[in-house]
Formats: structure tokens, C-alpha cells, sequence
């Protein structure tokens, strides 16, 4: 197999995990790097991750950048399209370009206005995190991820294999779709579902009263189905704006759906109401379980823990002191949904089992979550 170069224009959380996950894979691999981040940069050739560091491009740099194999378009949407316009001229021959995008419809037709639909391969790797930026990343984040890839329709079969192929050498899945399903199908299992949590915390904001009892008593269950409410405001609202046909149509089946339900619970309809959750449950105890996805995964426990003073104290003490990181812990006062009184939410799933077998150990009743 030969070394392989790759040039990262960006090198945040997403651009910084693939390099990282690259490095690891293929330790020979040239790794070539520009951002606006000097810190970023720094930190990248100082771990070993990139080779050539470049704070900015100009015609000169700019040449042995685009000389690459592949050439990753990492920034925030926003800057892709001028940054792929501007490396257009410099582009050498058998580079390919590809981006890490969650909807891609707006830069394939940008590419086909280019010219540039025999060297162009759409990439969406499934993962992601609250955290950003480089000092983030991590080449675990792709793990048994998939990595979705758009090819435009005059790149060589050759390229696109070649391409799937390093993917899965960074220990991700490559799965290739066209680009119009790729943008209707994470419309429905990814933005059209923060739309609607978001819907339903405003609509709780709205609704509850001066003493704020909604809020106060909204938990477990509430937060999880809301939690990615708490998402980037400005990302969410540009995905809305760049998928919109998509996001639109899918809305407008979801209202006809909640309408119906509507209609069902006012003429007091037992069996299709039954009929309706009933559905819904099987086909979500028929999902797989993945890793990684267009939602961020939580990792969670529930602990049953005495009500006694210092008692989550102990608890997070202990997972400390046994260098397990916690993200969020909190005592659970509406239960209806869930066990445990304590509630701990981890930063990977690794966690959880070692959290879990430490706790036992210790006599802790557990509850992990399916």
C-alpha cells in the first residue's frame, strides 16, 4: 500500500479526529494542515499529527496543499464554497477533493458549477461531539462510525473504492449514497428531530406557569428525548436553511401524523391509539444498536444511592479517583420513566461498564439504560 498525502483545510473537532484517526491508520501517510487556528496547528505538528502546517494559503503554498491525494474541506459551511473556489486553481491532477458536510445537495450542485464532478467525493462522517475544536478531536470518535460518501457521478469507481478504503482503515464504516438520498434521509432521522425537540421545549416554556412546576419536574425521560435541543443554535438554524425542501416536506408529514393522533385521542379511538404506540415500539426495539449516528449517543447509569449527606459526594469521588470522567451527574426526582436515584452521564461507553463494575463491587445497585 502506498503512502498516502492528505491536505486538511480545517482542523477542528471533525477534521482533527479524521487526521488523528489517519495517523494512527497509516503512520507513513503525509498529513498537510491549514487554519485559521494558529493554537490548532501548533498543537497538530507538535503530537505529530500533521507534517506541513499552513496558518493561511497563498499561490505558492496553496500549490503543494492542493498536490494531495485527498484534500478534506473541514471548515464550517459557511467557508467551504470559497475555500473550494479558491483551491480550484491550484488543483493537481488525481487530487480529490471531498468535504465532511451533514447536507450535502448545496456543495455537489456548487462542484457540478465548477467543473469539478470527475474529482469530487461527498463525505458525512456520523459522529460528533459537544465539545470543538482540535484539542478535542480524537481518532476514536470515528470508531465504527459510518461515514457516509457521496461520490459525484463522474468520479472513477477506482477513486470511490480507494477512498472507501481509507475510511475503513480509520475504523469507520463507508456507506455510498447519492447525494439527494443522503440529505432526505438524515432530514428524517437527524434534522426534522432536533426541529421537533426544540418544538416541544419552547412549547413547555410556553405552556408552564409562573412558578416554573413544568421545569421542575421535567426529567429523565423529558431531557432525553429534548437533549438535542441544547445543539448550536447557528448550525441548526443553517442545516434548516440549506436542507430545507427536505426538512419542510417531512414536517409537513410529521404535523398530518400528529393530527391524526389528535383526532384519535378526542374521539377516545382505543385501538388505533393502541395500534400507534404499539408500532412505534416495535420498530424502535427493531433498531440496531450503533456506536455512532446523527444524534449524539448519551452515556448514561442510574445509582441507587442512600439519602444521606455526602452520598453523591462518594459516589463521584470514587469515579474520580479510579480516572473515570464524568460530564453530568444529578439526583433524579421524577422517576417515572426511569430507576436510580442518582443519575451519571459519561463522556464515552467505555465508561459505563467500568463505572458499572467499580460501583457493584462497591455494593451500588445499578440500572443501565437500553
Amino acid at each position: 500500500m502506498k503512502p498516502v498525502t492528505c491536505s486538511f483545510y480545517g482542523l477542528g473537532l471533525i477534521g482533527g479526529s479524521i487526521a488523528r484517526a489517519l495517523r494512527e491508520a497509516r503512520p507513513d501517510a503525509r498529513i498537510l494542515a491549514c487554519d485559521i487556528q494558529e493554537s490548532a496547528l501548533l498543537q497538530a505538528r507538535e503530537e505529530g499529527i500533521a507534517d506541513e502546517i499552513f496558518p493561511k494559503l497563498d499561490a505558492s503554498s496553496a500549490l503543494s496543499f492542493c498536490s494531495s491525494d485527498y484534500i478534506f474541506l473541514c471548515a464550517p459551511v459557511a467557508h467551504n464554497n470559497e475555500n473550494l473556489r479558491f483551491l480550484k486553481q491550484y488543483l493537481q491532477p488525481g487530487s480529490i477533493l471531498t468535504d465532511v458536510g451533514s447536507v450535502k445537495a448545496p456543495i455537489h450542485e456548487l462542484v457540478e458549477r465548477e467543473g469539478l464532478s470527475n474529482r469530487f467525493i461527498g463525505g458525512h462522517p456520523m459522529a460528533g461531539s459537544e465539545r470543538i475544536g482540535f484539542a478535542n478531536s480524537r481518532a476514536s470518535l470515528l470508531e465504527n462510525a459510518y461515514y457516509i460518501l457521496t461520490p459525484s457521478a463522474q468520479v472513477p469507481q477506482e477513486r470511490i473504492r480507494e477512498f472507501s478504503e481509507l475510511v475503513r482503515s480509520m475504523g469507520a464504516i463507508p456507506l455510498i449514497l447519492d447525494y439527494r438520498q443522503h440529505d432526505h434521509i438524515t432530514a428524517a432521522v437527524s434534522h426534522l428531530p432536533h426541529v421537533i425537540a426544540s418544538s416541544l421545549v419552547n412549547l413547555v416554556r410556553d405552556s408552564d406557569s409562573e412558578d416554573g412546576l413544568m421545569k421542575m419536574i421535567a426529567a429523565g425521560g423529558f431531557k432525553d428525548i429534548t437533549r438535542i435541543a441544547s445543539s448550536s443554535t447557528v448550525m441548526w438554524q443553517q442545516i434548516c436553511l440549506t436542507n430545507s425542501v427536505n426538512i419542510s416536506d417531512l414536517l409537513g408529514q410529521y404535523i398530518k401524523s400528529l393530527q391524526k393522533v389528535k383526532e384519535e385521542i378526542d374521539r377516545g379511538d382505543e385501538k388505533e391509539l393502541y395500534s400507534f404506540f404499539d408500532g412505534a415500539r416495535r420498530y424502535r426495539d427493531s433498531f440496531i444498536e450503533a456506536s455512532s449516528g446523527p444524534i449524539k449517543k448519551v452515556y448514561t447509569i442510574n445509582v441507587e444511592i442512600p439519602d444521606e449527606a455526602g452520598s453523591l459526594a462518594s459516589v463521584a469521588t470514587l469515579l474520580a479517583l479510579n480516572g473515570i470522567s464524568i460530564k453530568n451527574i444529578g439526583i433524579t426526582h421524577n422517576r417515572e420513566a426511569e430507576e436510580g436515584v442518582l443519575r451519571i452521564e459519561f463522556y464515552e461507553p467505555d465508561a459505563i461498564e467500568k463505572a458499572a463494575s467499580l460501583l457493584t463491587a462497591r455494593g451500588y445497585v445499578i440500572f443501565l439504560k437500553k
